[in-house]
């Protein structure tokens, strides 16, 4: 071969490769004047939660590869393209009520298996062209987040819901907002989890286009009023500390929204305000909130509903202040009854999906700043064994501490999924 020829090609090869960067760059969710982009084009969406998948996504205990690659498969089919994930569980194994296998046994002793999972889980996202939302921290128990923190801070053992109620539970945990060695211990999580590499893709994580979002939390809380200001800063510096570390996925919080910010918009605001914030999120639970009753879910659809717009209304509307896309990104409604079996039907909770989807579609539609929505959550083919989850039991979209099928959306949920699919058509055509 020739050095002409050799040149040429070594130039051609240098400008694929430029090619192919320049796609993969193309392919990130961004945020534009106020709406999601992705790969030129505006990005709403349906999308679900789905915690366990990097659970799944592993080869030790509870991992199902062959049953992730069918997950994927049946939600991509259905149009469902952004998935909500937990990165992993925190604290020892063998706890009631908490998501296990773990991935952070101890600060800074991880747990490989899992880590290989969620390689696994982003490598086969990426080949079906879906996004995922990895949360890193949770204020609840089911995975560790708040009170593993405080423990390994030296703060002592933290409780839990199931022995001392869930009053008794916030009230500790509202000493995580203004621990300063909590929060180290948890910001070294966060560099060494997005200073990693994707051992089956070689992509580093911060190039990853297979990720959406870096989310602080799964609904993080200050517990208390006169903790706000300290949760705010919390925010404010870990939000920071992940731009520092990646300059190319979006920052969430998390957030329920006001009820998460102890009912307070205003504390809301701040926070979605900062500049490290890309976009909004709400949560909302009709049953959890007090607005539905366990003996009258269908009864009380309605009062669901307007209560629902309502709280949608007002976050709305700081987010067109802010200029900043919304996202709902947990939603639910028990099966009618409240009974948790998969025969159970589904009268009321498809009344209220469909009521939420109407409400992102039609702001969707006006150009509003009602982006997408994550629905809780997805039970695909799982086939849950005990109300109380043990281990060796099928996933589910229930964690731990809740009863198996209460919240999941399984395949066999037709009427739900005929539903869901019908916003999935109803978005794609938004412009």
């Amino acid at each position: 071969m020739t050095m002409k020829k050799l040149l040429l090609l070594t130039f051609m090869a240098a400008a694929l490769t430029a090619c192919q960067q320049q796609e993969e760059k193309a392919t990130f969710v961004t945020v534009e004047n106020g709406h999601f982009v992705r790969g030129g084009k505006p990005y709403y969406y349906v999308g679900t939660n789905f915690w366990y998948g990097a659970i799944l996504g592993s080869e030790g205990q509870g991992g199902d590869r062959d049953r992730l690659c069918r997950e994927l498969d049946e939600m991509k089919r259905m149009g469902i393209d952004n998935l909500r994930i937990l990165v992993g569980s925190d604290g020892e194994r063998g706890v009631k009520t908490k998501v296990e296998p773990t991935l952070q046994i101890r600060p800074g002793e991880y747990n490989d298996t899992i880590l290989a999972g969620l390689d696994y889980l982003l490598m086969e996202m990426g080949k079906r062209q879906m996004v995922a939302v990895l949360y890193l921290n949770n204020s609840w128990e089911w995975s560790g987040g708040y009170g593993f923190y405080l423990e390994q801070a030296g703060a002592g053992k933290q409780p839990r819901p199931d022995d001392v109620g869930y009053g008794a539970f916030m009230k500790a945990m509202s000493a995580y907002a203004d621990n300063e060695k909590a929060h180290q211990l948890f910001y070294d999580y966060v560099r060494f989890i997005l200073g990693r590499t994707n051992r089956y893709t070689n992509v580093k994580y911060v190039d990853d286009p297979a990720i959406m979002s870096w989310q602080i939390g799964n609904e993080p809380r200050a517990f208390a009023t006169e903790k706000l200001p300290a949760f705010e800063k919390w925010l404010a510096e870990a939000s920071a500390l992940i731009r520092s570390l990646d300059k190319n996925h979006l920052i969430s919080v998390g957030s329920e929204g006001a009820w998460g910010c102890e009912n307070s918009y205003e504390s809301w605001e701040r926070i979605c305000a900062d500049q490290n914030i890309d976009y909004c999120n709400v949560h909302l639970w009709p049953y959890n909130w007090g607005w539905a009753k366990p003996d009258s879910l269908i009864e009380h659809l309605p009062r669901a509903k307007e209560n629902t717009k309502e709280y949608i209304d007002k976050h709305l509307a700081i987010c067109e202040k802010l200029q900043k896309p919304l996202v709902m990104e947990e939603f639910g409604y028990p099966r009618d009854g409240f009974k948790f079996t998969l025969d159970t039907p589904t009268t009321g909770r498809d009344g209220y999906y469909q009521y939420v989807f109407s409400l992102v579609a039609d702001n969707a539609e006006k150009g509003g700043k009602f982006a997408g929505c994550n629905f809780w959550g997805w039970g695909g083919f799982a086939q849950p064994k005990h109300e109380q989850w043990q281990v060796g039991d099928d996933y589910t979209n229930d964690p731990a501490q809740e009863a198996q099928g209460l919240n999941s959306v399984f395949a066999s949920d037709t009427t739900t999924l005929a539903v869901i699919r019908e916003q999935v058509d109803r978005m794609k055509k938004v412009k």
